[in-house]
């Protein structure tokens, strides 16, 4: 073979050789690509699985969003019809509050009680009556004034109308008698008016004068209470679940930090008296007193603190005081006492000074207590009435509910499955 034959063949076969590694540098370029390509495409999905649940959590977050957008909704356009009503009418009954409570008399249930007659009652008005009366016996006793009726009324209603617990609570599932009397002490079941209205009630049958006031607004309501000639304002509803008197028997200033009303209709209130707080209050002179005095009131587990200062008091003194007053609620907040106590105050002009109300409201941090035991008798007559009436139902696994009524106590308190 000629040498020139040789050389062409060697040529073609490196070619050849050249060619068959392109191949297959191109095909591991390919398919490191396709792998890769596959590993993104994977991840890919995963991104977007996860972007479908954060998606999924997003519409039921806007869900929620809505349902809060539609109450507040609701409450402002209430609010803005009762500010767009007619004038305020210059009276104390026969007043709608927040579109949907109405204040009434109480005056013939209280007429009845003191005269013995309850021949012009409903059966519903004397039924009240009866709640009303039994309460008075057990909370009041001769010896007591004016001031202390109203003061052990006003405990007897801000410690007992709470909310029940368990599976049957009292109160029902309607706003019906949530503004009279009769819901109130049947049913624990109030708004402001409800409670105003009882309270004066009472007040009524112990010859006590009282006015149910509106504010101007026409969304809250409460009491005024005639001591000893003078007038004051008491809002059971506002204190309710506590009896820390921040809102008993306040003069018009106190309650006009919170409230407006009808001041040329209903009497002025404009004596400390009988003012809970500052009857009551320490006479402080030293503004760096204030931790040590409420340290002693939280130890002793009080629910109100109220310090009075004289005219003295400057804006300086009163941003100082405020400052060590976060200060405590942050350590209180953050320490020991989290979980037991919440701390909230207020700043009360007094004729001759100034007053500090401190309200220490303390939380149950026990653990709840056991409920009653279902006795082995209800547990056995249970699963007999369940076993008779659905015994051949089987579960999606083919097995059956529970064997015995042994496997049903099991059931009843979470052990099966």
């Amino acid at each position: 073979m000629k040498k020139s034959v040789k050389i062409s063949i060697v040529c073609l076969a490196l070619l050849l050789v050249l060619a068959l590694g392109a191949e297959l540098a191109l095909g591991w370029f390919a398919y490191s690509r396709l792998t890769e390509g596959s590993g993104l495409l994977s991840g890919l999905r995963e991104d977007n699985a996860g972007l479908r649940g954060d998606l999924t959590g997003i519409r039921t977050e806007v869900s929620g969003l809505q349902g809060s957008v539609a109450l507040m909704q609701s409450q402002l356009e209430d609010m803005i019809q009762a500010a767009q009503a007619p004038e305020d009418p210059a009276q104390e009954d026969d007043v709608t509050i927040y579109g949907s409570y109405r204040i009434r008399s109480t005056l013939p249930i209280s007429d009845a009680y003191k005269s013995g007659d309850r021949s012009g009652l409903s059966d519903k008005e004397k039924e009240t009556l009866d709640m009303a009366a039994a309460i008075l016996a057990e909370i009041i006793t001769p010896e007591m004034d004016a001031y202390e009726k109203e003061v052990a009324v006003y405990t007897w209603m801000t410690e007992n109308l709470g909310h029940d617990e368990g599976l049957l609570p009292v109160i029902p599932r309607t706003q019906a008698d949530c503004d009279n009397p009769y819901g109130v002490l049947k049913y624990h079941n109030a708004v402001c008016v409800g409670y105003a209205t009882t309270f004066r009630l009472f007040m009524q049958m112990l010859d006590i004068p009282c006015m149910v006031v509106h504010n101007t607004e026409r969304y809250h309501s409460w009491d005024l209470v005639q001591l000893d000639g003078g007038w004051y304002h008491t809002d059971i509803y506002s204190d309710a679940g506590r009896a820390s008197f921040n809102h008993f028997n306040l003069t018009d200033t106190m309650q006009s930090m919170n409230q407006s009303w009808n001041t040329e209709f209903f009497p002025p209130a404009n004596q400390t008296e009988y003012c809970y707080l500052a009857r009551n209050a320490r006479e402080e002179d030293d503004l760096y007193h204030i931790p040590a005095a409420l340290r002693e009131a939280i130890d002793a587990h009080d629910n109100h603190l109220a310090l009075r200062f004289d005219s003295s008091l400057r804006e300086m003194d009163a941003r100082v005081a405020e400052l060590m007053l976060d200060n405590i609620r942050d350590r209180v907040a953050y320490g020991a006492l989290s979980d037991t106590l919440y701390l909230d105050w207020s700043w009360m002009s007094l004729e001759d000074g100034w007053l500090l109300s401190i309200r220490l409201e303390w939380y149950d941090s026990g653990e709840d207590p056991e409920p009653e035991e279902i006795p082995d008798e209800a547990y056995e007559k249970s699963y007999e009435a369940v076993e008779e009436a659905f015994g051949d139902l089987e579960d999606n696994s083919g097995e059956v509910w529970w064997d015995s009524a042994d496997d049903l106590s099991l059931y009843a308190e979470g052990g099966r499955g």
